[in-house]
């Protein structure tokens, strides 16, 4: 009976091998990720069940005018509902988009006509207020995911950080806006740092970039709190400065309909 006895020290032991065994145990798991399973965890850290914040916006325009809006945002179901209110300028003041299904289905309201307009499918292409970016960039929260295919490339270091580097192919049958998106996404947090878009009609000729920056932890997620898209055909570049956002909210469902929309 000896023999088999468990004694302190064999605990003790026991426990120093463990906690030796799991730091590696864990690099393992995080080397052995497959491209879609980080694009799962990607999209699942940028898109909150709910959110609630302020956005600030800056154009830079090819002629090197500055153009800045600010605007309240809403968020729900992980993204698959959105909401932006413009505050400011005050040529903009309420006017508001809705984004449903992913921004497949978009509306704009004008508060001096007070009029709806439904936007077609193809609008979520098209430049929000001539930023640089597009409806489908502010609103698409599965799209990585249900319109191409992910292939995981080897691995980089990308604005100082440690990052896994995927590349996406679009699906043959897809109307997603680009046809190849290079994307680095840090190790630690999952967020992106960099994302490559690459033309609708040409997958060499790059597009636009976008890079991420100041991540910061709120509400037990990260969260990049600048983000800058640059086009590199017209030579013009956008930051999104988010000034507050919280996710710790519960907002209510008729907040993203018509009747919503105008409040």
């Amino acid at each position: 009976m000896t023999r088999n006895m468990i004694t302190p020290t064999h605990l003790i032991r026991f426990f120093a091998l463990l906690l030796i065994a799991l730091p590696f145990a864990s690099i393992y798991a995080q080397e052995d990720l497959t491209a879609d399973q980080i694009l799962e965890i990607l999209t699942e850290t940028m898109n909150p069940e709910q959110s609630q914040g302020l956005m600030k916006m800056t154009i830079l325009t090819s002629s090197g005018q500055e153009r800045t809006f600010e605007y309240e945002t809403f968020s729900k179901g992980q993204g698959e509902k959105s909401l932006m209110k413009y505050l400011k300028p005050q040529r903009v003041k309420g006017q508001t988009i809705l984004m449903l299904n992913d921004a497949n289905d978009i509306w704009t309201y004008f508060p001096r006509t007070k009029r709806i307009r439904k936007l077609a499918t193809h609008a979520k292409k098209q430049k929000v207020e001539g930023s640089d970016f597009s409806y489908e960039d502010m609103g698409a929260s599965n799209t990585f995911i249900e319109e191409y295919d992910a292939m995981r490339l080897k691995d980089e270091k990308k604005e100082g950080r440690q990052c896994y580097k995927l590349e996406l192919t679009r699906h043959p049958d897809s109307d997603a806006g680009y046809s190849r998106i290079i994307l680095w996404v840090d190790k630690e947090q999952y967020v992106p740092l960099v994302i490559d878009y690459y033309h609708d009609d040409d997958h060499q000729l790059q597009e636009k970039q976008l890079i991420c920056s100041n991540i910061q932890l709120i509400d037990e997620i990260y969260t990049p709190m600048e983000c800058t898209m640059y086009n590199k055909l017209d030579n013009t570049h956008t930051s999104m400065e988010i000034v507050e956002i919280t996710y710790a909210v519960d907002l209510p469902d008729d907040l993203f309909t018509e009747m919503g929309m105008q409040r």
